[in-house]
């Protein structure tokens, strides 16, 4: 056992330093660092008092609020393991994390009744409501300092999307997320202080309660947008308002920011990083993004069983031209005291340019799978985790994803990679979204089916894709068949769903 400090100092630190300056603000409220801190600290006396203790699990199932930061602090001051779920999620599968994770404590959102009924199980102890939590966090004691912590202690159950089968829970644990912390302020945004500010865009849940840690441990306040659904106009305007210099995203919710005409209405000149994860950016929209944003792109490559650290693309290595100076394409380069090697079935270290298994090693990576140890041993095998996502190295050690190792096909022999096609595709100016997967096939084994969604007005045929495919990749590769849907399927964190778009195929 190595004693390390428990995440919760990240608050308690900076509410000493900053008590009066503002550290959420959600529509018309506005709260300090020094009142959310006195607040988490009641609650989670109170929580002690339920008999929450160290180990266990709690399991918040909300939408973003201050008062989901106060719960995510609490959990950890008691030295209980946090185990969000994506507010997105029907009910029986918000039952099946609250089951697999054995949490004592569920918190749900009012809105989110027959998702609390459903999750009724011989472990929880307790369920409350998110609107109850003032009167935990208004209890007439306070814990004065947060529980011992292990390095290896667990803090966050990190779930997996689920886009391939059932979700696994990514032990995260302090010492591991202290590292993701300073790796994220050294890496992507620094020269962070409590001048900046930053905008919620996506659920805390997941990426962006990773993201919050960050601006929590540099005093930065979090904006959230009041609204409940997207909404474009909403978000420029409050970067405008507040002068937000970074947002944590994914490359589908920065393309219809950029996308939509309010952008062009509002002054976002204060922003300094708009980092962007969870899937590499088509070419179009990235250079679109910069056209309307300038040089203020961070994308990082990272898993949620890596938290996110695996790569780095700064500003200044994101270029509109195409040009050789530049590492176009790539996902970036390794992030500071981390290690990649692309690696064979074989488990044989290939050389730059050829495609393999990304793999990676370092103190990013997570303790491993709960309750899984079957799948853990899986994705450590040959001393590196194994990523699952396909992939070269150049010679400078840039990274390039060629896709995911279930996404590719093998037709008439060759492997087919779908992420070049739908790049390809993506440089139509009719195509919106493209989606290519593979579908089996009597004479080649499996041949590609390209699903596209058009920009409005606009349409095509498969002569149409195939011309403009025509000298951009090897013909062998081009989908012999082309459908036109008027959406993709998505899961909650703005991946399109294969899996899903595969079934509505018929296959």
């Amino acid at each position: 056992m190595i004693p390390t400090a428990n995440l919760s100092c990240l608050l308690l630190n900076t509410a000493r330093r900053l008590p009066d300056m503002p550290c959420v603000i959600h529509g018309d409220l506005t709260r300090s660092w020094g009142a959310l801190a006195g607040r988490t600290r009641a609650a989670a006396a109170k929580l002690g008092e339920m008999g929450i203790v160290r180990g266990d699990r709690v399991l918040v199932h909300a939408r973003n609020s201050a008062d989901y930061i106060e719960v995510m602090f609490a959990c950890w001051m008691v030295g209980a393991v946090f185990v969000p779920t994506n507010f997105r999620l029907t009910p029986p599968e918000v039952a099946f994390l609250a089951e697999f994770s054995g949490a004592c404590l569920h918190i749900f959102g009012r809105e989110f009744a027959g998702h609390a009924e459903a999750a009724r199980n011989p472990s929880c102890r307790a369920q409350i409501w998110m609107e109850e939590w003032d009167d935990l966090a208004c209890h007439p004691h306070q814990m004065t300092r947060p529980a011992e912590a292990d390095r290896d202690d667990g803090c966050w159950f990190f779930f997996t999307s689920g886009t391939t089968g059932r979700p696994k829970a990514s032990v995260l644990t302090h010492g591991q997320m202290a590292f993701v912390v300073n790796n994220h302020l050294a890496d992507l945004m620094p020269g962070m202080t409590e001048r900046d500010a930053s905008i919620v865009v996506a659920p805390l849940s997941h990426g962006a309660g990773v993201h919050l840690l960050s601006q929590v441990a540099r005093g930065v306040v979090s904006v959230l947008p009041p609204s409940e659904r997207f909404d474009a106009d909403e978000i420029w305007a409050l970067v405008a308002r507040y002068r937000v210099s970074n947002m944590f995203t994914v490359p589908t919710i920065v393309n219809l920011l950029c996308r939509h005409q309010a952008v062009d209405r509002h002054d976002h000149s204060s922003l300094r990083h708009v980092i962007y994860a969870g899937a590499p950016m088509y070419r179009a929209d990235q250079i679109h993004a910069l056209q309307k944003l300038g040089k203020v792109l961070v994308q990082y490559f990272g898993l949620g069983e890596v938290t996110g650290n695996i790569t780095v693309l700064p500003p200044e290595l994101h270029s509109v031209e195409d040009d050789p100076a530049f590492p176009i394409g790539s996902c970036g380069y390794p992030r500071t005291g981390m290690e990649i090697a692309i690696i064979n079935p074989n488990g044989t270290i290939l050389a730059p340019y050829e495609t393999g298994d990304i793999c990676v090693r370092g103190q990013a990576v997570f303790a491993g799978y709960y309750n899984n140890p079957d799948a853990t041993a899986k994705a450590f095998a040959d001393g590196w985790f194994h990523t699952g996502d396909l992939g070269h190295l150049d010679e400078r050690g840039f990274l390039y994803i060629t896709g995911r190792a279930s996404d590719m096909y093998i037709s008439g022999g060759s492997n087919v990679y779908p992420r070049e096609i739908e790049e390809a595709l993506l440089t139509h100016p009719a195509i919106a979204e493209a989606c290519v997967l593979g579908i089996p096939d009597p004479q080649w084994g499996e041949v590609g089916v390209a699903v596209l969604v058009l920009e409005a007005g606009q349409s095509v045929d498969d002569a149409a894709v195939k011309a403009h495919l025509d000298g951009k990749i090897a013909r062998y590769k081009f989908p012999s068949r082309v459908v036109v849907w008027e959406s993709l399927p998505k899961s909650g964190y703005g991946k399109v769903v294969k899996r899903e778009v595969k079934e509505l195929l018929g296959f």
